[in-house]
C-alpha cells in the first residue's frame, strides 16, 4: 500500500481539501482521487494528487 495526498484549491489559494489516503497502485490512487473529486463537485477546481515520494499522479487546473 502506498500513501497518496489529494489536495483542491479556490483560484484564490484557499485549501478546499487537504488529505491522505491509502492506495496499492498509482493507477488506484488515480481513481480514488477522481471519484472523491467527482463526489464533491470539485471536478473543475485546481487539484492534484501526489505520492508520499512526490510522483504526480493527477493534476488539474
Amino acid at each position: 500500500m502506498g500513501l497518496y495526498y489529494l489536495t483542491v484549491f479556490e483560484k484564490n489559494g484557499e485549501k478546499l481539501l487537504d488529505e491522505s489516503f491509502e492506495a496499492q497502485t498509482e493507477q488506484e490512487a488515480k481513481e480514488i482521487g477522481q471519484r472523491k473529486l467527482e463526489e464533491n463537485n470539485w471536478i473543475d477546481k485546481t487539484h492534484r494528487c501526489t505520492s508520499a515520494a512526490g510522483k504526480l499522479v493527477l493534476f488539474g487546473r
